[in-house]
């Protein structure tokens, strides 16, 4: 009678681990197709996401360059603008400079001459 019930004992752990074992599955299967069902859904929004930034993008791009080239231009406009007022400040320094060195030292001149007929008398 030990056999018989030992046999049974067997019997019934293997029949709770067989169920278990399905039971087990069953939710891991659950889980699995769950995964696979999110992972398709984020693959179709990550395709809707990268074509809407490909069409939004290309517009946006091209913008830009318009407007980087817009400044660029309008920054050499100012460099060739700030050259010649430079150019132009330059030519009034030297003009300014040679007449005041012009009037400076006919100026010494003078005075070196109305010095010396001082001097002598």
């Amino acid at each position: 009678m030990s056999i018989e019930v030992s046999q049974i004992v067997l019997n019934n752990g293997l029949t709770f681990l067989a169920l278990t074992t399905a039971v087990f599955l069953i939710v891991v299967g659950y889980f699995l197709v769950k995964l696979l069902r999110d992972l398709s859904e984020l693959t179709k929004n990550t395709n809707e996401t990268s074509l809407m930034l490909n069409t939004e993008l290309k517009p946006a791009l091209k913008e830009l360059n318009e407007t980087i080239r817009s400044l660029n231009s309008i920054i050499q406009n100012t460099d060739e603008g700030v050259g010649s007022v430079k150019i132009g400040i330059e030519n009034a320094i030297t003009k300014t400079k040679a007449f005041s060195e012009s009037l400076l030292g006919g100026f010494l001149k003078g005075f070196l001459t109305v010095f010396s007929l001082f001097r002598k008398k």
